[in-house]
């Protein structure tokens, strides 16, 4: 009781069409969330932390720009500009502030809102995630674009597969690895690779000084693509977060653990005034 599921779309101030989805609990009053995507999938893969909170709390989930079912319009793209489209979509729902977690990609966004919006944001997550990939980035990224370019998303599914999940996920959830590769392979190539350059050139460690909100930073243990070490990054620069590991999870712990996920955007509420 209490609980519904509203999907819509809205336009942002530049014209793109973002789609969103409105979860969980209705009472006046419940915390809320906004949750965003990885590079490449969608929404989707927060189902299972959604289920986990919907009865605890409203969630909102959506399709960034070029992903999923909002425009595939390709960019430039760049963090600040996917955050400035989360703020207007806040907007439209009518919520003034969100506990507010990403995943990989999604983490970067939401640095970079944290930073840019830090009075909407009650509280922090930051999954799987990294404020900068380094000084040969930009190199590497738009490498992994061109490939995408020249051999095509299927040539990449396998290799996905490997850095989202673990050895034993993947051996017992066949039907969770072909529902994120048919996502993955209904990309854009397009806006893949603008996504691909804005990862690269992103550098949001000016952002992570500013940061008062609580925040948690949390890391697959088996994570290759943001490892440990990024994550130990994040946790030492942002004074008063907290750092969790989970044991034996790689790069997509909300798909591959949403019970510990849910459970630590749950902390967070304590931690903060929601």
């Amino acid at each position: 009781m209490g609980q519904d599921t509203q999907s819509g779309n809205f336009r942002t101030s530049d014209g793109c069409a973002i789609s969103y989805s409105l979860n969980g609990s209705q009472k006046p009053g419940a915390p809320r969330f906004a949750l965003v995507h990885s590079l490449a999938l969608d929404r989707s893969i927060w189902s299972g932390v959604v289920r986990e909170l919907a009865d605890r709390a409203a969630i909102l989930t959506y399709d960034c720009r070029g992903h999923g079912r909002s425009e595939r319009r390709a960019g430039p793209f760049t963090a600040e500009l996917f955050a400035q489209d989360l703020a207007e979509l806040l907007d439209h729902v009518g919520w003034p502030a969100a506990t507010v977690a990403g995943c990989s990609m999604g983490g970067c966004v939401a640095q970079a809102f944290a930073g840019l919006y830090g009075p909407r944001v009650s509280a922090l997550g930051l999954i799987d995630t990294t404020a900068w990939y380094g000084e040969d980035a930009p190199k590497k990224w738009r490498e992994r674009a061109d490939v995408a370019r020249t051999k095509g998303l299927a040539g990449m599914v396998e290799f996905q597969n490997t850095r989202w999940f673990g050895d034993a996920f993947r051996a017992a959830h066949p039907e969770i690895l072909k529902a994120m590769s048919d996502v993955f392979l209904a990309n854009d190539v397009d806006c893949y690779a603008a996504t691909c350059a804005m990862l690269g050139d992103a550098d949001l460690r000016i952002y992570l000084p500013v940061m008062k909100m609580p925040v948690a930073v949390i890391v697959g243990e088996e994570d290759y693509a943001t490892p440990v070490a990024m994550a130990q990054y994040l946790h030492d620069a942002i004074a008063g977060s907290t750092l969790t590991i989970l044991k034996g999870a790689r790069h997509l712990a909300p798909v591959e653990s949403p019970k510990q996920i849910a459970s630590q955007l749950l902390e967070l509420l304590h931690r903060s005034d929601f």
